[in-house]
């Protein structure tokens, strides 16, 4: 409770209430939002407050009013005041509902996370039902409901659930891109693609390697094309060739993504007419403007674009039988709403990489780019700091004044420069508007001032000042995000001239969504380019909007940040790093189960892993076997299992980047040798001999390493720790070892059985190399004398468990080749 009285010096005066609006009622629901959030994240506490309204999220429950304990306590003795008559009155409502409808809990609860624990339920149902008993009830239907299914565990050992909803969009999504992937009526001839190629030499463009193998991957004659690139990799560029392509082809091409911005971006580097998905989707519903099978239809910024979303443009996309593109970086700004359709997309179908790095004109900043879009933001933000880039104050609201007196000098000394200061909550946007607007007023760049009745409330704008357009308008050609100068301002109009060129008048009456666009949020900032940027940093952010806010730049960056956030660089750099990946429903059900529901035997997935890894384990694992006794310690502090967990998934990263890399038979580059090598030396660090257990243990399955890499990192965390159990313990090493030497002698008997003889082959230098590997384990081959009917041996006393099994290996062989098999 505030007074509402000024203060003068002659005491309490007359009521103001400007600060206590209805209009601004939402600014402070968000900044105490913002405020919750930073203390959540600042503990790693996964949990989030929204400050939208129920109806704004899409939840189909009654807002309550937030009663705190001393209210209630004061109910408690009989002093019922009407509003918390009132809350309780609400709180037993959605409780007779979740009672009596338990899936509507389950669909809010799975409104922005696909998966959820029971502390989560717990909460949910909590808050909205009135007192023990009902909430037993509400909590217990919930458990009960048909509709909850459970996952198993998760990294941290946490049980996970989802909704059967869920499932089901997930298994629609993967339905529409399985029907999409597999039509084949878009094809592009190679003269149209060269006529493009040509057009766009014309124009000074020349694609790289990468930026043509993408080209003709999503020129290809298939439904569905996914590019994933780095930021600032050229990516829409490329899309500018491959549009003139399809154009010349007959096609339609239709651009949408998830923000206003993005779409303008994709507009603007591509060429692409792109609009929202949601007005896209609008649209659909209206019967307008719907896809037919002439038409591409693009997406960008996917990594952002929910799981139902997603679900929804594919499906339709799917039934008209268009062809849809997903551009994205699975490591930038994560989806709001609930899934990764993106990455899931990604791993189910394959697609190609653009890693090269464009945007930034300097070696030094693409390496850094690099960095950061491979989860190692430290490294990245080492290299700025060596280079004067990083800067800390004593306080927040000193770094605020440093950023501006230094974005001051930057804007007087080239002034021809595009520019952007980028902070994680409206509330820092907010200071920094109005800190970088006086600095523009005193250096006489403003023009006279303009009171404008904003949608955020009153503002002062002028000609020269920087504006940020806050809702997508059509009929001005602006979007959410729209940046641009004012030319002309008057409380009953304004003009303005947009970044990219345009000129724009409205009547301040009609559109109010405006506010000032020196600084703008991390989010706003997705899809642009400028040419420096000023970054403040607060507790709020991690990696994905590190990734995003240190990567808009083509030549300058300056990061800022106080100490009362990040007592030093550690702290920041641990912050910064913090990995939050959303997870699908689909990733917990366990491999075997999931290939089994479709026929696949146990036996028969030996056999195909058989056929593959030998070649492709060698040629990753050949060379980067880690030494645990040779790497270096790093600081007690990492030892957590959200740090193990990012050990382990950028170690995947790293593995499956050199294994694509040796694939293809190009070179290993520096950077992931040192990726791969730093990973192994924070996962020695955690645990001694982690690594080497990691190593071992997606060498035995090679198919978690592209799990991990994309986040689903239990498994391969399970794996290794086995692995470790199995280093320590010669019972569980002479188990695996019966099991290896059964499972390859049935491959290699079917192999033989099939004719093929190389395949044959390699199987027996695998049962060779397992023999010989018994000379270095004396433990196992004594037990294994008590295992050599398993092994289908007898072997004389005098004569080795190995030798015997080697010599039984070249007597099968020369058997086989007798019979001519």
């Amino acid at each position: 409770m505030l007074t509402m009285r000024e203060v003068t010096k002659d005491g309490f005066g007359a009521k103001v209430r400007d600060w206590n609006k209805t209009a601004l009622i939402e600014q402070w629901r968000e900044r105490w939002a913002n405020h919750v959030n930073r203390a959540l994240a600042e503990r790693d506490i996964d949990a989030r407050i929204d400050h939208r309204s129920l109806e704004a999220q899409g939840i189909a429950l009654e807002p309550q009013d937030k009663i705190g304990p001393a209210a209630s306590r004061i109910g408690g003795r009989g002093l019922e005041a009407e509003r918390i008559e009132e809350h309780r009155a609400i709180a037993q409502r959605n409780g007779e509902r979740i009672i009596a409808n338990p899936a509507l809990a389950l669909d809010a609860i799975t409104h922005q996370q696909a998966t959820f624990t029971k502390r989560d339920l717990a909460a949910f149902v909590h808050r909205h039902s009135d007192g023990k008993e009902q909430f037993d009830a509400a909590y217990n239907a919930v458990r009960a409901s048909p509709d909850l299914i459970a996952l198993g565990k998760d990294g941290r050992g946490q049980e996970r659930f989802t909704s059967r909803a869920m499932i089901e969009t997930e298994q629609r999504l993967h339905r529409a891109a399985d029907m999409t992937k597999q039509r084949t009526n878009h094809a592009v001839n190679d003269v149209q693609r060269n006529a493009a190629f040509n057009s766009a030499a014309k124009r000074g463009l020349v694609l790289s390697g990468e930026q043509k193998s993408a080209f003709e991957h999503v020129t290809n004659s298939k439904g569905l094309a996914v590019v994933v690139g780095y930021a600032g990799t050229g990516k829409s560029a490329m899309l500018g060739v491959a549009r003139e392509a399809w154009e010349s082809a007959g096609y339609k091409v239709r651009g949408a993504a998830l923000s206003g911005i993005a779409a303008e971006g994709l507009e603007n580097g591509s060429g692409i007419a792109s609009r929202t998905i949601a007005s896209l989707e609008h649209q659909w519903c209206k019967g307008r403007e719907q896809l037919t099978t002439k038409d591409v239809l693009v997406i960008d910024e996917a990594g952002m674009v929910g799981t139902r979303q997603m679900e929804r443009v594919l499906s339709h996309a799917a039934k008209v039988g268009a062809k849809l593109v997903l551009i994205g970086d699975q490591q930038q700004l994560q989806a709001i709403e609930a899934g990764a359709a993106f990455r899931a997309i990604h791993e189910r179908h394959g697609g190609v990489e653009i890693s090269e790095v464009r945007r930034q004109l300097s070696a030094w900043q693409q390496d850094a780019t690099r960095h950061l879009a491979t989860g190692r933001t430290g490294e990245a933000i080492r290299t700025y700091e060596d280079r004067g880039k990083v800067h800390a104050a004593d306080t927040r609201e000193v770094a605020r004044t440093e950023l501006i007196e230094r974005w001051d000098r930057e804007r007087q000394t080239n002034p021809d420069d595009s520019r952007i200061i980028l902070t994680h909550t409206n509330y820092e946007v907010r200071e920094l508007n109005q800190m970088a607007r006086e600095k523009m007023r005193a250096a006489g760049t403003l023009g006279t001032d303009a009171t404008i009745k904003a949608a955020r409330g009153e503002r002062q704008f002028a000609s020269g000042d920087r504006i940020i357009f806050l809702r997508n308008e059509r009929g001005l050609g602006v979007k959410n995000g729209t940046l641009g100068t004012v030319a002309m301002a008057s409380a009953q109009s304004m003009a303005v001239r947009t970044d990219d060129g345009r000129e724009v008048a409205f009547d301040t009456k009609d559109y109010a969504h405006i506010d000032h666009g020196y600084a703008a949020t991390i989010h706003k900032a997705q899809g642009i380019t400028v040419d420096r940027t000023h970054v403040l940093a607060t507790p709020g952010m991690d990696s994905h909007s590190a990734y995003v806010a240190m990567s808009r730049h083509r030549d300058g960056l300056a990061l800022h940040y106080g100490r009362d956030d990040f007592a030093d660089q550690s702290k920041i750099v641990r912050t910064l790093s913090r990995e939050r990946e959303k997870d699908m429903a689909g990733d917990y059900k366990p491999e075997q189960a999931f290939a089994e529901l479709r026929g696949i035997s146990f036996r028969e997935r030996v056999i195909e892993m058989v056929r593959q890894v030998p070649e492709r384990a060698k040629s990753i694992f050949g060379n980067f076997r880690p030494q645990a006794r040779q790497l270096e310690p790093i600081p007690a502090h990492t030892n957590t299992q959200n740090d193990k967990r990012r050990a382990v998934e950028r170690y995947a990263r790293a593995l499956g980047d050199i294994g694509r890399l040796q694939t293809q038979g190009l070179p290993v580059l520096p950077h992931q040798k040192d990726a791969l090598e730093k990973a192994g030396k924070a996962l020695d660090a955690i645990r001694p001999h982690a690594a080497t257990d990691l190593a071992k243990a997606l060498e035995r399955r090679p198919e978690l390493i592209a799990e991990a890499a994309g986040g689903r990192s239990q498994q391969a965390m399970r794996s290794m720790q086995h692995e470790a159990a199995v280093r320590t313990d010669p019972a569980l090493r002479s188990e695996r070892f019966v099991s290896d030497w059964q499972g390859l002698s049935a491959a290699r008997k079917q192999l033989e059985q099939q004719g093929d003889r190389a395949g044959a082959a390699r199987v027996s230098v695998k049962l060779t190399e397992l023999a010989k590997g018994l000379e270095r384990d004396p433990q196992v081959e004594g037990l294994l004398r008590g295992k050599t009917r398993e092994l289908g041996i007898d072997p004389k006393p005098e004569r080795s468990i190995a030798n015997e099994l080697t010599a039984t290996i070249t007597r099968e062989r020369t058997r086989a080749f007798d019979m001519g098999i």
